[in-house]
């Protein structure tokens, strides 16, 4: 699953708590981390947004990384997780905009198509 995530400068709680959004984020990382492990995820690659080749030229991305899942079980079995729904308060708070975008494996080769 390909992450991308704006943050949000400061947090938006509905209970006004002061935190900025990479706080937030943080928070929702340490406890969602446990539970993807669990469920046998992992974070494949990490990686810093460095520019924008093709698309609107303001957009940009703080947090960007591909989440691996055993399987699209595995990734529903976590949105339901009491322990991962808990963390989702501290992403809503902390995400202006993103795209989770979800890519199956294919073999590795010399093409842009996906055959060797």
């Amino acid at each position: 699953m390909l992450n991308l995530i704006r943050l949000h400068s400061f947090a938006r709680y509905p209970d006004g708590r002061d935190a900025t959004g990479a706080d937030a984020y943080a928070n929702y990382g340490r406890i969602s981390a446990p539970v993807l492990a669990r469920l046998g995820g992992r974070i494949a690659w990490r990686g810093n947004f460095e520019l924008g080749m093709v698309g609107p030229e303001d957009e940009r991305w703080d947090i960007c990384f591909i989440a691996e899942y055993p399987s699209p079980g595995a990734f529903a079995q976590m949105l339901r997780d009491p322990i991962y729904r808990e963390a989702m308060e501290h992403r809503l708070a902390a995400v202006a905009d993103s795209r989770l975008i979800r890519l199956g494996v294919m073999a590795n080769g010399t093409s842009f198509h996906g055959a060797t």
